[in-house]
């Protein structure tokens, strides 16, 4: 998997630039689309909240795209965090490869 230097966009901002917005949708119209309270879709849309499958599934059918595009954008986001987080590069650097752990 090809990682640059560069966030990348979190679901939220997709979420709201090329969705929401396109479609002129609020945070409160959104919520009543896709059956949950609007605090989930504030804070999908604020980044803190990831998509889990059952969300990435209703996304979908909202907006016609598949439950992938979701689970893949939260993935992106969160695998660059591990990479560049002090904290997990660390927890990785403990690990060893199963060759040299024998």
């Amino acid at each position: 998997m090809l990682m640059t230097a560069r966030k990348p966009a979190t679901v939220g901002e997709i979420l709201v630039e090329e969705f929401m917005q396109p479609f002129g949708l609020t945070q409160l119209a959104l919520s009543e689309a896709m059956g949950v309270p609007r605090k989930h879709v504030n804070e999908l849309c604020n980044a803190r909240r990831t998509v889990t499958a059952p969300t990435a599934l209703i996304l979908a059918r909202v907006f016609g795209n598949s439950p992938d595009f979701w689970l893949n954008a939260q993935r992106r986001t969160d695998l660059w965090e591990a990479m560049h987080s002090p904290r997990e590069i660390e927890r990785v650097g403990r690990a060893k490869p199963l060759a040299s752990a024998a």
